[in-house]
């Protein structure tokens, strides 16, 4: 096994890399187009082939071409290994690619509970007491897993907003035992879960979850393994981007075991676009990168940080970066004056090298290198022409990156996620019940009220009834009166018409 590899040559002679210093992190810096993404290439094959995997994102699909043999060479690469006198030997590595989306690689998926209330809430962009609510549903969630309860299974972002639901509906009580929740932080944070998966994050959280051991996992013929992430699509939400990629150093940190110094790490992890993940980052984000990078090399694992400028990294943590390639840097304003001053000075001085002038000359696929030596102390900076790497510069065929993904056996076993019973459904299904229960509660109530209405009804007509035969058989004084009034006169009118027919007794008497 070899202890160095080569990166390129400067007037000083070949400069390399110590395996054994290679988990002490790094920076590959410098403009756009200045070769940033070949210097990544050419380490990363260097890495797999002396056996240590690599974790790398793709941003422009470039990367994909270390999985095929750069055969024949491009014609600069051929002029650049006759320059520096490292010929060429076309080779590809051992990859697997991986895609957040599941397009150009196998699935990689994590749960909303692994991504914690921190990193969920950077991806959500979310306030101050938004982050506030979304801590304490979280809390909620844990403490129900205590319990037992597989309410608090957060899987994927239908859990996620089935329990912000729960906590919006039982605010009050809740409020009382883990502080307060105001319905418009719940309303606001729902709206952008809601646009999160409109944008088709919902496919990084669910089941099966990636393995850490994916990364980590030894081929049997002694190389590496470059594992690809397909990061082009994934980029364009910065925010998911930097999450992901710091919650899987997280979780490196968290799972490896200490393993001490080595004589080559187990992993290097390359994160292009780097500045993504410290853009408006609150100070206690940047705290848990500072914290991991310093620690994680015990774990056996490098951190390289690829982007533009010295200055896109904080101090904190570009001090953890002990192998340096800085590639050119273009000053034509005063930030950009004070980004090449930066860079100047983070390099160890060099008396035959102007790092501030030449860092602004150097041309393509060179760059400032200074790494670390076998006693631990970086070199002096040299100006060096970087090697083209063996394998295929640019992006392999689709038909290549499918062949490739079939054969990956232990991939293929993330193709098909799995949706398993979690928080929306147990929380659905009793908000179901609760709804339904009511409902026969109001139903109950209804047919009771119209059975007391139906018997008043009944007891109304009943009485009506009786006061009319009553009525019926009794007169009143008036009527009494009316009907002898009546009775008289029909008498008298009788007695009338008697006289004139059979006379009256006067008349008789004469």
């Amino acid at each position: 096994m070899a202890e160095t590899i080569d990166i390129g040559l400067a007037p000083e002679g070949v400069q390399s890399l110590a395996l054994k210093r290679a988990n002490r992190h790094g920076l590959i810096a410098g403009a756009t187009g200045t070769g940033k993404t070949v210097t990544l290439q050419v380490l990363a094959e260097a890495f797999a082939r002396e056996g240590v995997n690599v974790f790398a994102a793709d941003i422009k699909g470039d990367l994909s071409g270390c999985a095929a043999p750069g055969d024949p060479p491009p014609a600069w690469a051929t002029a650049r290994a006759t320059e520096i006198n490292m010929p060429l030997t076309p080779e590809a590595q051992p990859a697997a690619f991986w895609d957040v989306y599941g397009d150009l690689g196998h699935p990689v998926r994590t749960t909303v509970t692994e991504m914690g209330p921190v990193l969920m809430g950077r991806v959500l962009e979310a306030t101050d007491a938004q982050e506030g609510a979304l801590t304490i549903a979280f809390r909620l969630a844990d403490d129900w897993l205590n319990e037992g309860k597989n309410e608090g299974l957060l899987l994927d972002l239908n859990d996620l907003r089935a329990i912000l639901t729960y906590l919006s509906e039982n605010a009050e009580d809740i409020g009382k035992q883990y502080g307060l929740v105001t319905p418009q932080s719940i309303a606001a944070l729902q709206r952008k879960v809601l646009q999160l998966e409109m944008d088709g994050a919902d496919r990084f959280f669910g089941e099966p979850a990636f393995k850490l051991e994916e990364l980590t996992r030894a081929r049997p013929d002694g190389k590496g393994t470059i594992n690809v992430l397909a990061s082009e699509r994934l980029v364009q939400s910065p925010r998911l981007y930097s999450a992901f990629l710091l919650w899987l150093m997280s979780e490196l940190w968290e799972q490896l075991p200490e393993v001490g110094d080595m004589d080559k790490p187990k992993l290097v992890f390359f994160f292009d676009e780097a500045h993504l993940l410290f853009r408006d980052a609150p100070k206690e984000l940047i705290n848990k990168v500072e914290q991991v990078v310093r620690l994680i090399r015990s774990k056996g694992v490098g951190i390289y940080f690829v982007t533009q400028s010295p200055a896109d990294i904080p101090e904190t943590v570009l001090a953890q970066l002990g192998n340096r390639f800085q590639h050119a840097l273009r000053a034509y304003t005063p930030t950009d004056q004070k980004a090449v001053r930066a860079a100047a000075q983070s390099f160890r001085a060099n008396e035959n090298v102007d790092v501030a002038k030449e860092i602004q000359e150097l041309g393509v696929g060179e760059a400032l290198v200074s790494t670390l030596d076998a006693k631990g102390a970086p070199t002096p900076v040299a100006r060096t022409k970087v090697r083209p790497p063996n394998s295929q510069v640019g992006p392999i065929l689709p038909a290549q990156r499918t062949a490739l993904m079939r054969a990956n056996a232990s991939g293929c076993a993330y193709d098909k996620a799995v949706d398993r019973v979690s928080a929306h459904e147990i929380l659905g299904k009793r908000a179901a019940d609760l709804a339904a229960a009511e409902e026969r509660a109001e139903a109950q109530a209804a047919r009771e009220k119209e059975a007391a209405k139906a018997s008043r009804s009944r007891s109304t007509s009943g009485t009506t009834r009786g006061r009319s035969t009553r009525s019926s058989s009794r007169t009143t004084p008036l009527e009494r009166q009316t009907g002898r009034v009546a009775s008289g006169v029909f008498n008298t009118i009788v007695r009338e018409l008697m006289r004139g027919i059979l006379g009256t007794p006067s008349r008789r008497r004469r």
